[in-house]
């Protein structure tokens, strides 16, 4: 006995649109230490995010005066994704002794910010 075709109908692009909306987004934060210079955190922007220098300059500048700073917003997913490339990234050859990567954490965003 088989079973009768079951007609699904297609979403709209208004529906793909609102689910995609909804997804919530979190905010990449990275930390700040001494183990890594400006030029490492520039270079790992542009590898991993495609940030021009300029941005990825800035980036380096707020991290090193502020002790973290949000680098990119993302729905779960690519935010795992990205924190985890940071945190894999390796060591600054710039600087003497530096064994490990950079530290990098998620966060949620607050549906009703204004960061999304």
């Amino acid at each position: 006995m088989s079973c009768p075709p079951v007609e699904i109908a297609p979403e709209t692009d208004t529906e793909v649109q609102e689910k995609r909306k909804k997804q919530p987004k979190y905010r990449v934060i990275l930390w700040n230490d001494d183990d890594h210079s400006f030029e490492y955190v520039i270079r790992m922007m542009k590898k991993l995010f495609g940030y021009p220098h300029l941005h990825g300059r800035q980036i380096a500048q707020a991290v090193h005066a502020h002790g973290k700073v949000c680098v990119a917003v993302h729905p779960l997913e690519v935010a795992e994704l990205k924190r985890n490339q940071i945190r894999s990234f390796g060591a600054d050859e710039l600087v003497e002794g530096c064994v490990s990567s950079m530290f990098a954490t998620i966060e949620p965003i607050e549906e009703d910010s204004n960061d999304a």
